[in-house]
């Protein structure tokens, strides 16, 4: 082979590894450090995804005064710690719709548990309505000690209808206002034991 070969001048040699270009590193942000900054740390809070990048000395440096939650009341970072349990995402309280404490428990009533509908709230008196149009008289409950005590107050029996303890209300307050008495002290006593006496039934629902 003739060392003067045309071929000769087109091959390519691989140059040697020191002489490879090597990716250079960034400079240190730290002020007046020279260093290659080649370990990264965290801008801060609300810059989520930011850093600077320091020299081994300067962000080791950086980590032992870096904090979080700087500018924060102890509310918010309280509040801050609470959300991060859900990945900070809403989160609402199965406490919150009404519908599901007042609901019956349909697997309990399929299992023959009947009476379980006596302890659901009735507001709207569907329930009743539907007891009378198939000719059945509602079962009134026995009313607790203070109940007794408030139909005690109004001169009437636990079997009172609504009407009826409405009428006497009216009756008393009446009587017994501190207007038509001339402000007698045991008229006034009177008085607000019937108004009590009256609201305590209402709640109850007696009327």
């Amino acid at each position: 082979m003739k060392l003067n070969s045309k071929y000769f001048d087109r091959i390519r040699i691989r140059p040697e590894k020191e002489a490879e270009a090597k990716p250079r590193a960034p400079q240190c942000q730290w002020d007046g450090c020279d260093a290659p900054g080649t370990h990264r740390a965290p801008v801060g809070r609300m810059r989520e995804g930011e850093y600077f990048h320091f020299c081994i000395d300067h962000v080791r440096q950086y980590n032992k005064s870096f904090n979080y939650f700087s500018g924060l009341s102890d509310g918010e970072i309280a509040r801050f710690q609470k959300d991060a349990l859900t990945g900070h995402r809403p989160t609402w309280s199965a406490a919150a719709n009404a519908s599901a404490r007042t609901s019956p428990d349909f697997a309990q009533v399929r299992s023959g548990r009947a009476g379980y509908y006596n302890k659901v709230r009735d507001p709207f008196n569907l329930f009743g309505e539907t007891q009378a149009r198939a000719g059945a008289t509602p079962k009134m409950r026995k009313p607790r000690p203070l109940e007794a005590k408030a139909f005690e107050t109004l001169g009437l029996n636990a079997n009172s209808t609504g009407d009826q303890i409405k009428s006497r209300y009216k009756e008393l307050v009446k009587l017994h206002h501190p207007d038509a008495n001339g402000g007698d002290r045991g008229s006034e006593d009177r008085f607000r034991e019937v108004i009590q006496a009256y609201q305590l039934l209402k709640q109850a629902g007696f009327c």
